[in-house]
C-alpha cells in the first residue's frame, strides 16, 4: 500500500526523501520576519563548519544571514560579506544547523519529578503547559531549534506553540500531534486509576476499531496535529501492558493511515514489539518510533517502504536508571530493563539495511535540555559522529517535511544555525556544549549563555 501524500509532486519528493506533505497548521513555523529583523544582515565566521547533508567538515567558514533566511555559506574566502554587515566571530567552533529532535513531550513534567504519578487527577488544566514553557526554553538553549512533540494532553502542545510562535516565550519550531492514541487499555491510554476515573475515548487517546481510529485522526487535525501519533504495541511506563505485545490491528493501522494520508498528515507510530513493528510498516506509517526489538526482516521491510527509524536511545537509558533508583517498580521496571537489555542493536541493523534514522530522545523522559545526549548514544550504537549528526538535522528535517527549509546550511533555508566547540565529527560530546543558537536570524544564545532580549 503507498504511504505517500496523493499530490503527484509530493509523492515523487516523498520517496526520494522520506519526507511527506506540509500540512497548512505546520506552515505556522515559518512566519515571515518582522520588518527590524529583514532589514538587517548577519555573517557568522567559525573555524569549520557541518552543513547538515553529510558533506566533509569546511575548514575557515562563513554564513551569511539575511533577515530569517541564509543567503549564502561556504569558505571565508569565497563568501562575500556585504557591507556594513554585522560580523560575529565563533572563533575555535563549528557551524551546524540547528538540531532536531523528532520525538518530544514537551508538555508537562519529567520522568521522576514529583507528584508525575498523580498529575492526571491533580493538575489543573493548562498546568501541563505551564511547565512546558521552561522545556521549550531549555530545548531552544541546548541548539534544537526543531522538535516534532508526539503526544500531549488536553492541546497544551498546541497552546505553547502559539506562545512561541508569537514571540512571547523561547522556543523550537514545534510540530504537533496533539493527542496520542491506542486501543482502550493500551500505551496511550491512562490506565492504574479506578475504574470510570480516567477512561479515555476518541478524543483523548482511546479509539478502537476502523470507524473509531478514523475519527480521532480527524479529531486531532481539526485541533491544530501536524502528525498523528499512534501506538501500535505496549510501552515501558503504561501500566498493565507487555512492552513488546501488539495492540492494533492490521486493518485498524491500515485505516489510520488512509485517514491520515487524506488529510496529508504523517503517521508516527509507538512500536517496540517485532510484530508490530512488521504491522505499522505494512500498514504504511511514517515512522517508527523506538524499534527496540527490530531485527532483519523489520529492517528490510522499512527500508522497502521507507519508514524512518526514530529510536529514543536516551528513553531506554533513563528509564533502566530510574528502575534500578525505585522509581519505577514492579512491571514497569521489569519492562524497563527488557527494553535496555535489547541494547543499541537497532541502530546495527539500520545502517545494514540502509533503513533512514532520524534522531529523537524521548525528551520527558530523560530531561528536557540534555536532548543532545543522544547524539552520542547514536555514535556509541555504531554511527559515525557525521552520520549522526545527518540524523539530527537534515534526516530530522525531512521526516518532520520540512527539508526545504531547515535541517542544512544553504542559501534559502531559514538561519537556525547553533555553533558548538571544537570539531563535532571527531569528538560528539561537543553537541551538548552549545555556545550559539540563532533561529530564523534571530540570535538566543550567545557566549554559552541565554541572549536576554533575542537580538540580531
Amino acid at each position: 500500500m503507498p504511504r505517500l501524500a496523493a499530490r503527484p509532486a509530493a509523492r515523487r519528493a516523498a520517496a526520494l526523501l522520506f519526507a511527506v506533505a506540509l500540512p497548512a497548521a505546520a506552515r505556522a513555523q515559518f512566519p515571515a520576519p518582522d520588518s527590524a529583523v529583514a532589514r538587517q544582515v548577519v555573517v557568522l565566521r567559525a573555524a569549520r563548519m557541518f552543513d547538515g547533508t553529510g558533506a566533509p567538515v569546511v575548514p575557515n567558514a562563513a554564513i551569511v544571514v539575511t533577515g530569517d533566511r541564509i543567503t549564502a555559506a561556504g569558505p571565508a574566502a569565497r563568501v562575500a560579506v556585504p557591507a556594513g554587515a554585522r560580523v560575529i566571530d565563533l572563533g575555535d567552533a563549528t557551524l551546524l544547523p540547528g538540531f532536531v529532535d523528532a520525538h518530544t513531550h514537551i508538555i508537562g513534567r519529567q520522568l521522576g519529578d514529583p507528584g508525575g504519578d498523580d498529575a492526571a487527577v491533580r493538575d489543573y488544566d493548562g498546568y501541563e503547559a505551564i511547565l512546558g514553557v521552561e522545556n521549550a526554553r531549555r530545548t531552544l538553549m541546548a541548539g534544537f531549534t526543531s522538535i516534532r512533540n508526539v503526544g500531549a494532553p488536553r492541546f497544551n502542545d498546541m497552546a505553547l506553540r502559539k506562545a512561541v510562535d508569537e514571540g512571547r516565550v523561547p522556543g523550537p519550531r514545534m510540530q504537533n500531534a496533539g493527542h496520542a492514541f491506542g486501543i482502550t487499555g493500551g500505551h496511550c491510554d491512562e490506565n492504574g486509576f479506578a475504574p470510570g476515573l480516567r477512561d479515555g475515548d476518541y478524543r483523548t487517546g482511546a479509539a478502537d476499531g476502523p470507524d473509531e481510529v478514523r475519527k480521532a485522526v480527524r479529531y486531532q487535525v481539526k485541533y491544530g496535529a501536524d502528525a498523528i501519533k499512534i501506538c501500535a504495541t505496549g510501552g515501558v511506563l503504561s501500566e498493565g501492558d507487555a512492552v513488546g505485545a501488539t495492540q492494533y490491528t492490521a486493518a485498524e493501522l491500515q485505516a489510520v493511515v488512509e485517514e491520515a494520508r487524506k488529510l496529508e498528515r504523517p503517521v508516527a507510530a509507538h512500536a517496540h514489539g517485532l510484530e508490530g513493528i512488521l504491522l505499522a510498516a505494512r500498514a504504511g506509517v511514517t515512522s517508527i518510533e523506538h524499534g527496540t526489538f527490530l531485527d532483519d526482516s523489520a529492517a528490510r521491510l522499512m527500508r522497502a517502504r521507507g519508514t524512518v527509524l526514530v529510536p529514543t536511545l536516551q528513553a531506554s537509558e533513563v528509564s533502566k536508571a530510574m528502575a534500578d533508583r525505585g522509581v519505577l517498580t514492579g512491571l514497569r521496571a521489569e519492562k524497563a530493563r527488557a527494553a535496555y537489555a535489547a541494547g543499541p542493536r537497532r541502530i546495527a541493523l539500520a545502517l545494514r539495511h540502509g533503513v533512514p534514522v532520524a534522531l529523537g530522545t524521548d525528551a520527558g523522559v530523560g530531561r528536557h535540555g540534555e536532548n543532545a545526549q543522544e547524539f552520542a548514544l547514536l555514535v556509541g550504537a555504531g554511527m559515525t559522529p557525521a552520520q549522526a549528526l545527518v540524523a539530527g538535522t537534515s534526516a530530522g528535517a525531512r521526516l518532520l517535511g520540512w527539508g526545504d527549509r531547515v535541517g542544512t546550511l544553504a542559501p534559502g533555508r531559514l538561519a537556525d544555525v547553533v555553533a558548538v566547540p571544537g570539531d563535532p565529527t571527531r569528538d560528539i560530546s561537543a553537541t551538548r556544549r552549545v555556545g550559539f543558537v540563532m533561529k530564523g536570524g534571530v540570535v538566543v544564545k550567545q557566549g554559552g549563555a541565554a541572549v536576554q532580549t533575542a537580538e540580531r
